[in-house]
């Protein structure tokens, strides 16, 4: 039997984006690697809903090395930033912010809540920023902030605006033009649907002229005039070089792209249609918890992010249900977050999978079977798929 990956990554991908990376690596000027390249970089602006000014990066690496390089590449030592902390996530973009010698500024919540628009215009408020950093989504505890309010915000006062969207991009709403966002950064092993490898962001000009303008460059790595050449090259269809790309992985990215904006769902197709779609398949999700009795992690259903379930244990359950869980076919994902890790497991619902009801079904059954089996009462059998299906057929009605 094959297991099920249902962590919030990496996730399960489809038969084509398999079939895209899984031959001989190809050279980086080989002429359908230059085609994939740049209609890959395209089809991210597509994705991200930003502008046509923006500038798309995509480098070989992790979602971690994409938020390095927005911190690196648009502030200077001693500029101060404003970060709004929302859990695992948050502390490790203060500390990289940190080691570039920004002056760092933190308005936050309680655990798995997050800060309301007035302490973030307050804190803004208090002097003047270069830019606020923000987590869209806090994969140690499924916490979403209103990214839109956050953007906009940064922008009444004269700040950038970075967001982590490791585990958000393509699933959670973000419109980067209209709310004048500056740099939405990802890794490939999440929402995207592909295998880890990539790091990938788009930047407006804004951030663009903030890199034109440092004192202390970035280290050339992950400089964005040293990688901007490059990008333009690849979009124009022509050879140029820096450093090896991860060439299977950008045939990958081309189709996993094409294949986000292609669904069909319900007669819609495009970025906001998927991201719709997981929103459906969440709340779908979140129905078949209820009926096991399952309590979320975030502090409201207004926050809970829409590509996983941060779900705490039932009274006297702990890890032991997860291993249940795998002895059933799904792989599901322990605690993360250092205060809380033995408390609760997560479960992922992003990509792919979110139109394989089959794998949907499949998850929460086992999850109903592993409470059963470790001695929680008062389940009975076939309510957590029943919601589910009904959920989504009901989604499907409007």
């Amino acid at each position: 039997m094959t297991n099920l990956l249902m962590i919030p990554g990496p996730i399960e991908i489809s038969e084509n984006v398999q079939r895209a990376y899984s031959i001989a690596p190809p050279s980086h000027l080989a002429p359908h690697v230059i085609e994939a390249f740049g209609s890959a970089l395209e089809r991210m602006r597509e994705v991200w809903l930003a502008g046509p000014e923006s500038q798309p990066f995509v480098l070989a690496g992790s979602g971690t090395l994409a938020m390095e390089m927005a911190a690196v590449n648009i502030v200077d030592p001693g500029e101060h930033v404003l970060v709004i902390n929302t859990g695992y996530f948050s502390d490790r973009m203060a500390e990289m912010l940190r080691r570039r010698g920004a002056v760092i500024t933190e308005v936050s919540a309680d655990l798995c809540d997050t800060p309301g628009e007035e302490e973030i215009s307050a804190a803004l408020s208090s002097g003047e920023f270069k830019a606020v950093f923000a987590t869209h989504v806090d994969t140690s505890t499924g916490v979403r902030v209103d990214a839109e309010m956050i953007a906009r915000l940064a922008t009444k006062h004269g700040a950038l605006s970075v967001f982590d969207g490791v585990c958000a991009t393509a699933g959670e709403s973000f419109e980067m033009e209209a709310w004048g966002a500056d740099i939405y950064l990802t890794g490939s092993q999440k929402a995207l649907g592909l295998p880890a490898g990539l790091a990938l962001l788009v930047v407006s000009q804004g951030a663009m002229k903030a890199r034109e303008e440092l004192d202390s460059p970035p280290p050339m790595s992950i400089d964005f005039h040293q990688w901007l050449p490059i990008m333009r090259a690849y979009e124009e269809r022509g050879k140029s070089y820096f450093a090896t790309p991860a060439t299977t992985m950008i045939l990958a990215l081309d189709i996993a792209l094409a294949e986000i904006l292609d669904a069909d769902f319900g007669g819609e197709r495009g970025a906001r249609a998927r991201i719709a779609h997981h929103a459906a398949v969440a709340n779908a999700m979140r129905q078949a918890w209820a009926t096991l009795g399952l309590e979320l992690l975030p502090a409201s259903s207004e926050i809970a992010a829409n590509t996983l379930s941060a779900i705490r244990y039932p009274d006297g359950v702990g890890a032991e249900l997860v291993a249940e869980i795998a002895a059933r076919g799904v792989i599901v994902a322990g605690g993360l977050h250092p205060e809380l890790k033995t408390e609760y497991f997560r479960v992922g619902h992003m990509g792919d999978v979110i139109t394989r009801e089959d794998a949907l079904v499949k998850t929460v059954e086992a999850i109903e079977g592993a409470l059963i089996a470790v001695g929680v009462e008062g389940i009975a059998p076939g309510t957590a798929r029943a919601a589910l299906e009904a959920a989504l057929a009901e989604q499907k009605k409007a």
